[in-house]
């Protein structure tokens, strides 16, 4: 992972801009670089993924040799100002898949490279494509770019919103765009998330490509879908495995991150390094995780985690998140703490992670839905939003930690694809959640039946029941009836139900002071549904969790 930061316009402080690039070094521990543009600043830093060199290090500066030859100059910063015939720099947090067949094609035009950086090839692409580029990328992407030539300046987040982007406008009209809130708190008075799919451009946010958007609905029969989702999922798995850098592997032994461990396992014919994270007491998933890792051969490790150690990771986990959501908070301790260990006692660099099946095919609660068009609905809007709730948890849990999260259920040809399935057939009319996920891996053999099968558990219940219990007891020690009573009147936009959320609230206006509409309210199941009108949002609460927690 890695983290930018632009501030589009004269005028600004080197010293504050690079304080504020600081913030985020923990994305970026490699090396980190500030340029001025000549009219604003591009920083970068860098954590090495793809392309180790030096010549891969961002702030890309390029200058026109002629008509169609580009190349980064060799020396990118002369006391941090750009050479006179710059044309275009850009700075990139981003893994672009399918990097070389383009970097290729490119060659064939006349274009010239000087690392292995897959996001070497963005300006070229822009000096081809202009901003009709953003949506040919297979990609998961956030990146500023100013086009010199033009005085323009340039911003895009990937359509799912993976990697991080937020902005914000000072008062004389300048856009600062940054990977993580923390970078502008300082510099704006407002921040905001960046919306996924879109791309800015001269003060204009222009969507071009909206993932929750069914065009057609296809009407394949389950047959199929089911060779469909197996392939297109399989694909999103092994484009994610390129990296010159280690590889691991979140294991909670739930279907989704068992999938993915699963399909990677049979892939790289070797033993993957993968990982769980459980409570001393109750911890659902350690045992699911060991029978997946027993299965795939895989080199397993497990960190075993305390109340102690919960409560200690609350302030952290808020701070690094930039949200005071409940069940975001909540599924943060756990990974946060794993990746802790994963940074502290391995080579890693590079993590692949279960998240957003759950949005595509169903949470516990969408078993609810009063019909198709409820559940479509539904999942349009979970796509759309997922960028401030599980994609944002992944990311910092991960980022924080000095590594990169990789998330194949987002890949957009996957998610595209089922999206566009009959909500019909994505209901839960088997007896049984997200079937057609787990139909479309029976045949393979590559999880045992017992995971393959196996019925939902929350991901902060399956690190431990007693982790729920612990946080909300620690909540009610910390207010008295009186004290969250005058403390949830404190808020207006998003207030505090519950004294853990009152907690949550106020560690995040600590760091955040006034931010809170960066998130848009409390993730929670639909509560204009029968059976879902609950005052928590964790899927204990449902009348269906049965035996998810077992």
């Amino acid at each position: 992972m890695c983290s930018i930061l632009g501030y589009c316009g004269s005028g600004g402080n080197d010293t504050e801009i690079r304080e504020a690039l600081r913030k985020t070094a923990s994305r970026g521990p490699d090396d980190s670089r500030l340029v001025n543009t000549g009219n604003g600043w591009l920083g970068f830093n860098r954590l090495s993924i793809m392309g180790l060199t030096e010549n891969g290090m961002q702030p890309f500066v390029y200058r026109n040799r002629n008509t169609l030859i580009f190349s980064r100059i060799e020396t990118v910063v002369t006391g941090y100002h750009i050479p006179e015939d710059t044309e275009i720099v850009l700075v990139c947090n981003g893994e672009i898949y399918g990097f070389r067949t383009l970097k290729q094609e490119l060659v064939e035009k006349g274009y010239t490279f000087i690392s292995d950086s897959d996001c070497e090839i963005l300006p070229a692409l822009y000096q081809e494509y202009g901003t009709e580029m953003f949506a040919m990328l297979d990609a998961e992407f956030a990146l500023i770019l100013y086009d010199k030539k033009n005085d323009s300046y340039i911003a895009a987040r990937d359509p799912i919103g993976i990697r991080p982007l937020y902005y914000g406008v000072r008062e004389d009209g300048t856009y600062v765009f940054a990977s993580e809130p923390k970078n502008l708190t300082s510099l704006v008075d407002q921040i905001r998330p960046f919306p996924p799919g879109h791309y800015f451009k001269d003060g204009v946010f222009t969507k071009y490509r909206d993932m929750s958007e069914v065009k057609q609905v296809c009407m394949d029969d389950m047959d199929q879908i089911s060779v469909k989702i197996h392939d297109l999922l399989t694909e999103g798995v092994r484009k994610r495995l390129d990296s010159d850098t280690p590889v691991g592997f979140l294991l909670s032994g739930g279907l989704d991150s068992s999938l993915v461990c699963a399909i990677a396992a049979k892939e790289r014919h070797r033993p993957l390094e993968t990982w769980a994270i459980g409570m001393d007491v109750d911890a659902i998933d350690l045992k699911y995780a060991r029978i997946v890792a027993d299965y795939i051969h895989s080199n397993h490790h497990e960190v075993i985690i305390s109340r102690d150690d919960v409560i200690a990771a609350v302030e952290p986990v808020i701070k690094a998140l930039g949200t005071y959501d409940i069940t975001t908070v909540r599924a943060s301790i756990g990974m946060y703490l794993v990746c802790k260990a994963i940074h502290e006692q391995s080579d890693l660099r590079v993590i692949l992670t279960g998240e957003i099946s759950d949005e595509i095919f169903g949470y516990k609660y969408t078993d609810f839905a009063p019909s198709a068009e409820e559940f479509q609905k539904e999942a349009e809007k979970r796509i759309r939003e997922i960028h401030m709730y599980d994609v944002l948890r992944a990311d910092r849990c991960i980022s924080v930690n000095s590594l990169e999260a990789r998330v194949p259920f987002g890949d957009l040809a996957f998610v595209e694809y089922c999206m566009s399935i009959d909500p019909e057939k994505k209901m839960n009319r088997y007896g049984k959640g997200k079937y057609l996920l787990r139909h479309a891996f029976e045949k393979d053999g590559i999880l045992p039946d017992q995971i393959l099968w196996r019925e939902k558990a929350a991901f902060s219940d399956a690190v431990g029941h007693s982790m729920k219990d612990d946080l909300a007891e620690y909540a009610a020690q910390k207010y008295s009836d009186e004290a969250y009573e005058a403390g949830i009147m404190k808020y207006t936009h998003a207030r505090p139900f519950t004294k853990e959320s009152l907690l949550y609230r106020d560690i995040f206006e600590k760091y955040y002071p006034g931010q809170s509409e960066m998130v848009a309210d409390f993730w929670m199941p639909n509560r204009n549904w029968e059976g879902c009108n609950v005052t928590d949002p964790s899927a204990r609460v449902l009348s269906n969790y049965g035996d998810s927690g077992k």
